[in-house]
């Protein structure tokens, strides 16, 4: 890789077998800096598994990932200092209270204290959570739970977010909120990737757009170049295949 002008993110050669099951096979993807990424697949396509070996959360049979030319498994600590993370099921320490949560990720970082507490309060007070008080996170709305999980992602102003599935479970205000933050963050000089299978938000919000089925990158590029003249609907379902229902099918409905 050209080490002069690195990518976010890039991922070679990804492979992740779990019993017989080939869920990442030799998958290869460029996430260029300041980008907006969609990572677009239907449910089993291998987002999750992607994202945790490209982040270090989960150890790739063979391949590697790089955050800003350093190797995600070779720099652990180089590599996650730029790296913010939000990862399937907002895994959180949900016995704490919202500020409380932030504090203890700030000091597993070795941040400041003070900085922490400022860092806090504002992050808290844009994403609306101030009013939570004494709440405990186990006690959070799904919603409330996904923008406390970026906040902790934010915190340390990483160059890079790393997000699965931002918006699902998520009620259109909190959606509204979170889609408001990444836009701001990546015009700021920051670089979003994150899953989905939620057409409409990935064509509104990415510039650039990859669509795995099977394990592998079957389209990436520009949000432009992977639809071309038609909806990124139809050249989903044509990439992905299915299947319809035919006349005799259903009759009874």
């Amino acid at each position: 890789m050209n080490r002069s002008a690195p990518a976010a993110l890039a991922l070679r050669g990804l492979v992740k077998r779990f019993d017989t099951k080939v869920a990442v096979s030799g998958l290869n993807l460029d996430v260029p800096v300041g980008s907006f990424y969609g990572l677009l697949g239907p449910n089993g396509a291998g987002k999750t598994t992607t994202l945790s070996m490209a982040v270090g959360l989960l150890r790739p049979d063979s391949g590697s990932a790089w955050v800003l030319g350093h190797d995600v498994w070779a720099s652990p600590l180089q590599a996650k200092q730029l790296l913010g993370v939000m990862p399937d099921g907002v895994r959180l320490f949900d016995r704490l209270t919202g500020p409380e949560l932030l504090a203890y990720h700030g000091l597993l970082r070795g941040m400041d204290p003070a900085v922490v507490d400022q860092r806090a309060r504002e992050l808290l007070d844009v994403l609306a959570l101030a009013d939570a008080g004494r709440t405990l996170v186990v006690d959070y709305s799904a919603g409330m739970k996904k923008k406390i999980a970026l906040a902790c992602a934010l915190l340390h102003s990483p160059r890079l977010l790393v997000l699965d599935e931002p918006f699902e479970a998520v009620d259109p205000v909190s959606a509204a909120l979170i889609r408001e933050i990444l836009q701001r963050y990546v015009g700021n000089g920051g670089t979003v990737i994150f899953s989905s299978h939620v057409l409409e938000v990935v064509e509104r919000l990415c510039t650039h757009v990859a669509i795995l089925a099977g394990g592998i990158i079957q389209r990436a590029g520009t949000l432009d170049e992977v639809r071309g003249d038609r909806s990124l609907e139809e050249v989903f379902v044509e990439v992905v295949g299915g299947r319809t229902a035919t006349g005799e099918e259903l009759a009874w409905l």
